[in-house]
């Protein structure tokens, strides 16, 4: 994919680069909101951008990208660009901000590195650059054609669940009167809110109710930063809205979603809010008469912060071969485990296809057992709330 010339040149220039990702992506972000504040009021994640998530995220496809195209050259990391379309199409990216991003990001690169960013290393990167770029836009192209160029469309909440006590179900259906499109099981949907000061904020929720009812459901998790800010939407949701109220909704996307036949061995692993697209892809499996054998994971802090355990476990029952572990820290109930999530004892058929989300210290960890348990990395899928940063640790 890259020309000779420019592959040697990146070659040899990655370690550099690599070495120095992290300050020029915060001298990327620090121009770009400078030029464009508009971008961090009502596009960018706040929260993130103020624990650095996403300069971490971004740092880490742009290396794991040019280091694929170096290692792998006549292959695409299709499932690394599959994930960032599908977030950037429930956002709204336009292809023209590519544009954008370019002109704020080699003139962070030329800033930090200086005069080692001579013509030809700049060509190269470019080169590395608009690769990722225009393959994103041709996948951002087609999934906005999928979903009929629709954008956020408004819903009102018909009903409000608390599953816990630091998460909400909203029950929501269109307010203009319209259908509601369909969607597969393990997809999201992204959220836009006006905050007080004014900030249309955009947030992604799993979408935890079964394909196929004429409501939309998400059951969002208030977030408490702790040293970090609290999230701005999730408090905003759980403090403000109520039955009656209207919410901007995207089209679903996402690509975690099941690929496999009604005999595939299947096992959902879970930790805290992370049980969300479980819970929709249960309810798939159980309408759709899946006949091979289930295996559900889930781990939390206690059984009361456990959310729709009832759905999690009532949908597993009307499988006819399932099987559940609940793991939690304290207050493990007769059945369940104390600690966390361990696949030690629990049975892994061959030839499984496992669909993890949670945390990412407990998709490292759940990986790497099913790996040793001969489970293949290639039928290994997952899903992280928040910016990917998988690969910034990689």
């Amino acid at each position: 994919m890259l020309t000779e010339q420019s592959a040697a040149t990146v070659r040899a220039t990655l370690p550099a680069v690599g070495a120095a990702i992290g300050e020029i992506t915060e001298r990327f972000y620090g121009r770009l909101f400078a030029a464009q504040p508009e971008l961090l009021r009502d596009l960018f994640n706040r929260g993130n951008q103020a624990s650095g998530a996403q300069k971490q995220a971004l740092a880490g496809s742009i290396a794991a990208f040019a280091t694929h195209l170096l290692d792998h050259p006549d292959r695409r990391p299709d499932a690394m660009l599959a994930r960032i379309a599908h977030k950037h199409a429930s956002l709204g990216v336009s292809a023209e901000q590519y544009e954008v991003v370019h002109e704020h990001l080699f003139a962070a690169i030329a800033e930090v590195l200086g005069d080692a960013v001579t013509p030809q290393v700049a060509a190269a990167w470019d080169e590395v650059y608009w690769l990722m770029a225009h393959a994103l836009v041709a996948v951002e192209k087609r999934l906005y054609e999928e979903s009929a160029g629709r954008g956020f469309r408004e819903f009102e909440v018909v009903e409000r669940v608390a599953e816990t006590a630091d998460v909400v179900t909203f029950r929501l259906r269109p307010a203009d009167g319209g259908p509601v499109a369909g969607f597969r099981a393990g997809q999201y949907v992204s959220v836009r809110v006006t905050l007080d000061d004014g900030a249309r904020q955009i947030r992604q929720y799993s979408l935890s109710g079964a394909p196929g009812e004429t409501v939309r459901q998400i059951s969002v998790k208030r977030v408490d930063g702790g040293t970090a800010p609290d999230g701005e939407v999730s408090n905003h949701l759980h403090a403000r809205v109520r039955p009656g109220d209207l919410l901007e909704l995207s089209e679903p996307y996402g690509d975690l979603v099941l690929a496999s036949g009604p005999d595939t061995p299947l096992l959902l692993a879970s930790a805290g809010i992370g049980v969300t697209p479980m819970v929709a892809m249960l309810a798939d499996l159980a309408a759709s008469g899946h006949r091979g054998p289930v295996t559900v994971v889930h781990g939390d802090r206690s059984p009361a912060d456990h959310a729709l355990r009832a759905d999690q476990t009532t949908y597993a029952g009307r499988l006819p071969e399932s099987a559940v572990h609940l793991f939690y820290e304290r207050d493990a109930e007769p059945g369940t485990r104390t600690g966390l999530v361990d696949l030690a004892g629990i049975a892994v058929p061959p030839g499984t296809r496992a669909y993890l989300c949670g945390p990412l210290p407990f998709l490292r960890a759940v990986r790497a057992q099913l790996i040793a348990r001969g489970v293949a990395p290639a039928d290994v899928h997952y899903e992280v709330f928040g910016p990917d940063l998988w690969l910034a640790q990689d």
